[in-house]
């Protein structure tokens, strides 16, 4: 069993946000590899499915962003999950929109998720990098990521969360490595990133 996390904050105001594209990947998920409903528990929002004959719990913290731990170690407590069976989707000011990186531990880089889960269960989960670009300049990153993408980034946002989910069974498997590779040649396949872009050679 596994658990997958989405982050970002509760609410319609929230929904188009750049801090909230990890809801939207779980949800991506769920929908396409047809995940029971999500119910209310753990401080957040679940579904079950499975990816790769793995048993997957995804999780959206319904406790805002800043205590996004609180959920997490609620759920991996009860399902007895050690940290490096957790993962978590979350946006990534440092990486160039459309791209994406993988990596188990590592720094928090100011992101708030990412240091509430920390403190509750542990650095040695998986985290899923989701680039949404930097505003260049370091005041205006909070109104930056609590805004909606631009109208002419929603193309790009959508393929990448497709990209995600087809490819969710590729983490579920541990395939870390193919998995980034595989999300990359989608996104140059639709025209989101050139081959430089994506720093990614076919496998």
């Amino acid at each position: 069993m596994l658990l997958f996390v989405g982050l970002g904050n509760p609410g319609a105001k929230y929904a188009h946000n750049r801090h909230n594209v990890g809801f939207t990947v779980v949800d991506e998920i769920a929908r396409r590899h047809g995940f029971a409903p999500w119910r209310r528990r753990f401080q957040g929002e679940t579904a079950e499915g499975t990816l790769e004959r793995e048993r997957i719990i995804l999780l959206k913290p319904m406790t805002y962003m800043n205590d996004s731990g609180q959920a997490v170690q609620e759920a991996s407590g009860f399902f007895k999950l050690a940290p490096n069976e957790i993962t978590v989707f979350h946006d990534e000011i440092e990486l160039p929109p459309a791209k994406l990186r993988v990596k188990v531990g590592g720094g928090i880089a100011g992101h708030n998720g990412l240091r509430s889960i920390s403190a509750h269960v542990g650095n040695d989960y998986r985290r899923v990098r989701i680039g949404v670009g930097h505003p260049g300049v370091k005041a205006l990153v909070h109104g930056y990521v609590l805004s909606d993408f631009f109208k002419e980034e929603r193309p790009w946002v959508e393929g990448l969360r497709e990209a995600i989910a087809d490819n969710g069974g590729l983490l579920a498997a541990g395939r870390d490595s193919t998995f980034q590779n595989k999300v990359h040649l989608s996104m140059r396949a639709k025209g989101f990133l050139s081959k430089e872009d994506s720093g990614e050679k076919p496998d």
